[in-house]
């Protein structure tokens, strides 16, 4: 029986050394959630900046994607304050717990994980700024949340099972945008703050609670 037993323990600790050779482990459930109070941050302030220029009887949505507008540049300058604040939240937790782990946070695993979600992402990205540039406010939001969906479906074979589920949600958001538009801010700050939020505090209960 005790025999039986060490074998049982040995080949779990197998699986756990091929586990953490071949995915990137060290994700915080606290850097999902840092991530999404930055995204709700982030739309919160874009919601009021939005709310001013309603106030002055402006259409936001002419001047937001007019381009060269300083709407625009202003919503541009909270995006991307946005994303390297929550860029820089989910590198920190990451790396903390990395330290706790005893896991390396930049091997072979990890470059796989970053160059697989930074292809959809520069794609998107692209897409997004010649939206921007043709007029199609609307549909900014949604090509986010599809091709950011697409980026985690895509790296979630090198990390956690969970990020799939994460990038699927993202794109039924995106998707259900795609017919709703107008409600773009919405829809993205659920897909980047509330999911974000959700998921963070699920994979902490999960992996990191004890």
């Amino acid at each position: 029986m005790e025999e039986k037993n060490v074998h049982l323990d040995t080949l779990q600790d197998i699986k756990q050394m091929m586990e953490r050779s071949s995915r990137f482990i060290s994700l915080s459930g606290l850097s999902g959630i840092g991530a999404g109070i930055c995204a709700l941050g982030g739309a919160f302030f874009t919601l009021r900046m939005i709310s001013s220029e309603k106030d002055k009887g402006l259409d936001y949505r002419q001047l937001a994607f007019d381009t060269g507008s300083d709407l625009q540049h202003n919503l541009l300058l909270i995006g991307g304050i946005t994303f390297v604040a929550a860029l820089m939240v989910a590198f920190i937790f990451t790396y903390m717990r990395s330290v706790r782990t005893g896991n390396a946070i930049w091997g072979t695993t990890s470059r796989r994980l970053l160059w697989n979600t930074m292809i959809p992402l520069a794609v998107g990205g692209m897409v997004t700024l010649r939206f921007l540039q043709l007029g199609y406010g609307g549909l900014i939001a949604p090509t986010c949340l599809l091709f950011y969906g697409l980026a985690l479906i895509n790296g979630s074979k090198y990390t956690l099972t969970e990020i799939r589920w994460l990038g699927f949600s993202e794109l039924l958001l995106g998707i259900v945008n795609l017919w709703m538009i107008g409600y773009g801010l919405l829809f993205w700050a659920f897909g980047f703050g509330v999911l974000h939020i959700v998921y963070g505090a699920i994979m902490w209960w999960k992996y990191e609670k004890k």
